[in-house]
């Protein structure tokens, strides 16, 4: 499957906000948003144009996109299924994005961002409910349990979270046991637990054309 292989901080300069692609470094003075805050490539440095509306919707669905790590395919799927249940369908494909493996994993402390949470998934690390699963796009359900295997609770990341605990709070619908490396979610995310700066509905308008 098709997936970005440049510089992720590029898509961060892209969007002009910091996606936390990059784990710690996104929190430090090396974050490339702080010291080049201008859109990457040759013209990047130059007078800004105009928005249209349709640039606007766009340049929203692509920073959603790239902050989930999402293919167009993928997360063109998320908002139809979000559109046939009941609600907000912004808000409904937000939630399903939360309730990504991977996403969990990453919100869990078990990766300091959500392409290492995602590695982490891929190489069959995490296990849900005592069963391996190595797909990020596994969608979560409440009453789960996500814990790191025995075998690797070795690795550097996951050895510092059960010593320093994690630098970050775990959003009010999961539960993190940092001593035991066990997680539960407790119940579905709700839109505000959302820690991202997303306008849902410019995605919606997008597709709705």
């Amino acid at each position: 499957m098709a997936r970005y292989t440049d510089s992720v901080c590029r898509q961060c300069r892209r969007e002009g906000q910091k996606l936390f692609l990059k784990g710690d470094r996104c929190y430090s003075a090396k974050c490339a948003v702080d010291r080049r805050p201008t859109p990457p490539g040759q013209h990047g440095a130059g007078r800004r144009r105009k928005v249209s509306e349709y640039g606007t919707q766009l340049r929203e669905k692509q920073k959603t996109r790239r902050a989930y790590g999402v293919l167009e395919s993928q997360f063109r799927k998320y908002y139809e299924k979000a559109a046939r249940e009941k609600g907000i369908t912004g808000e409904n494909m937000l939630r399903m994005l939360e309730q990504r493996l991977d996403n969990v994993v990453y919100r869990l402390g078990y990766g300091d961002s959500r392409p290492q949470a995602r590695q982490f998934v891929n190489h069959g690390h995490v296990c849900v409910n005592g069963k391996k699963v190595n797909i990020p796009s596994y969608q979560v359900s409440v009453g789960d349990v996500i814990a790191i295997k025995d075998r690797s609770k070795d690795i550097d990341r996951i050895k510092d979270l059960r010593e320093n605990g994690l630098g970050r709070p775990v959003p009010k619908w999961l539960e993190l046991d940092a001593a035991n490396l066990t997680g539960k979610v407790v119940a579905l995310p709700e839109r505000e637990d959302i820690d991202l700066s997303i306008e849902e509905h410019f995605i919606v308008e997008l597709y709705s054309r």
